[in-house]
């Protein structure tokens, strides 16, 4: 079940290169950046994703990041999901999210398992929501 909201958060793709293109498997790394909140505590940030097209046209999508606080308070994630091209040319993922974080302020999120909404426009603009599983 769907808990608390841990934090929201707006992107952009900031680079893309194709991994693998052969005989239909196509896998894309994107790099991204942002800004949001956890906990209504303004972070910005970035990260790397994996996302892979699989033969029922799904993606299947990996990537680890890091989001930052202004005074250097740290919180490093890394994400599992199940995306699909949205009308458009879009991508709509949802998946799950494993965080660390060595800062008093976040220690409640080492022993989160966070579920996540994101939305991504053609143009790479990003918004996405994080809950705690409860």
């Amino acid at each position: 079940m769907l808990g608390d909201l841990i934090g929201e958060v707006q992107g952009q793709d900031t680079g893309r290169r194709v991994l693998a293109a052969e005989a239909g498997h196509v896998v894309v790394e994107v790099s991204f950046e942002g800004t949001g909140t956890y906990y209504g505590i303004a972070v910005s940030g970035f990260g790397t994703y994996d996302s892979e097209l699989r033969p029922d046209g799904t993606l299947l999508g990996e990537g680890q990041g890091v989001d930052m606080t202004a005074d250097g308070q740290t919180i490093t994630w890394q994400g599992r999901g199940i995306g699909h091209f949205t009308e458009g040319g879009g991508t709509s993922w949802r998946g799950s999210l494993l965080y660390s974080s060595a800062s008093a302020q976040f220690e409640r999120l080492n022993g989160v398992v966070g579920l996540f909404e994101y939305e991504v426009t053609p143009d790479g603009k990003s918004t996405g929501k994080f809950y705690e599983w409860k």
